[in-house]
């Protein structure tokens, strides 16, 4: 019976301290996590901005961001972004190759979710040669 009486204590005492712990880091409040181009011309390289909002109590720190090819470069917010501020991860796609692409753009932090991955897609059009 002591021992069961001591499980429980270690349990209980692991979710409190677990609760009191949640909602004190920083976190990502994206307005989309996704955006599609839908059909872009060939050659003509194209951008998008994923704006998000710090919803923690903790300063955002964006650590890396990388794309899963060359041919999207992304740019990201490199200061702290304190609670309830907002910043951007801007991702440029050089629509050179003609078809349907899908592109991830990692997000390395310390928010609470520390991995977070954005998703462009869209269709390049190869351009009609008269």
């Amino acid at each position: 019976m002591k021992k069961l009486l001591t499980i429980c204590a270690v349990i209980i005492s692991f979710v409190a301290i677990t609760a009191m712990k949640t909602g004190t880091e920083a976190e990502f409040k994206f307005e989309s996590e996704s955006h599609d181009f839908a059909k872009i011309p060939q050659a003509k390289p194209v951008t998008f901005e994923f704006k998000f909002t710090n919803i923690g109590d903790q300063p955002l720190i964006i650590s890396n961001v990388e794309s899963t090819c060359g041919c999207t470069v992304p740019e990201y917010s490199k200061t702290p972004i304190k609670k309830g501020e907002s910043g951007i991860i801007k991702a440029s796609f050089n629509a050179a190759a003609p078809g349907p692409f899908i592109k991830q753009l990692t997000v390395r932090s310390n928010a609470r979710t520390p991995i977070k991955v954005l998703i462009i897609k869209g269709e390049v059009v190869a351009a009609s040669s008269k």
